[in-house]
């Protein structure tokens, strides 16, 4: 959409209902230390800075500690944008507002110490606590106008984790969530899928989302409270959502091998 038509669209509508919506879901997943975003990105900060014996500041895009304030204190600094797969609307938007010939990793998507993380992970649930009929990787949707390497890279994702799973393509299933507004966007949609699926009997369904490696709003009260009573409402029995990387071991040594900043 246009400029001129978004803008009053943001400031005259979204903005003026959506937020006392999104308190109210921030409300059910806050954590005594704070928004779980934060919380998760600023340990991971702390460990990559002890994995890497040096200082690893982090900086959100839209929050604090903002990007240009973190910046002004570094000198010859590499900026990895923690969002896996590129998009327009992401990634390119962290570019976007640093200073010309700042070193950026653009994207990790097939990064192999990413896809082992992320398997790894998932292999200690299932050890811990079993495994589903189905394994769903859910990942942030995206209007389908210009998602076209979005997508590419979100199915790439997808294909090196099943096969580092070990799992067969009619084990796993693709999905897209966050879907807002009207116009059409990555298919097939999460929920509708879920609803989906329990409709059809599987009963069990393990869901995974590999775009965010911080669990959030979205994964937490989206898909963990959301969808999991949409899931349940159509006749499933159990929606297990897997925790994102966070805090792991395996993802933390990944960052340390994604910066090609190994430290000692």
């Amino acid at each position: 959409m246009p400029r001129w038509l978004w803008l009053p669209i943001l400031y005259g509508i979204v903005l003026r209902k959506r937020p006392v919506a999104v308190a109210e879901k921030y409300r059910e997943i806050w954590l005594p230390e704070g928004s779980p975003l934060a919380v998760y990105t600023r340990r991971q900060a702390q460990l990559l800075s002890a994995r890497l014996q040096q200082r690893v500041p982090y900086a959100m895009r839209y929050g604090q500690p903002s990007i240009p304030s973190v910046l002004q204190a570094l000198d010859d600094p590499l900026v990895i944008p923690l969002y896996p797969q590129y998009a327009a609307g992401t990634t390119q938007s962290v570019i976007d507002c640093l200073p010309e010939g700042t070193a950026v990793v653009r994207d990790f998507h097939d990064h192999p110490a990413y896809i082992a993380a992320l398997a790894a992970g998932i292999r200690r649930y299932w050890a811990e606590r079993g495994r589903g009929e189905k394994l769903l990787l859910s990942f942030h949707g995206l209007p389908r106008r210009g998602a076209g390497v979005y997508e590419q890279q979100c199915r790439a994702t997808a294909a090196l984790l099943t096969k580092a799973l070990r799992l067969t393509n009619e084990e796993t299933l693709v999905t897209f969530q966050s879907r807002f507004g009207y116009a059409r966007w990555l298919e097939p949609y999460t929920q509708p899928t879920l609803i989906e699926l329990a409709k059809s009997g599987t009963k069990r369904v393990d869901i995974a989302c590999p775009g965010f490696v911080v669990d959030c709003l979205e994964t937490l009260e989206e898909i963990g409270i959301t969808a999991r009573a949409a899931f349940l409402a159509a006749g499933g029995a159990q929606l297990n959502v897997l925790p994102c990387l966070n805090e792991s071991p395996e993802w933390i040594e990944a960052l340390a091998e994604i910066s090609g900043r190994r430290g000692p």
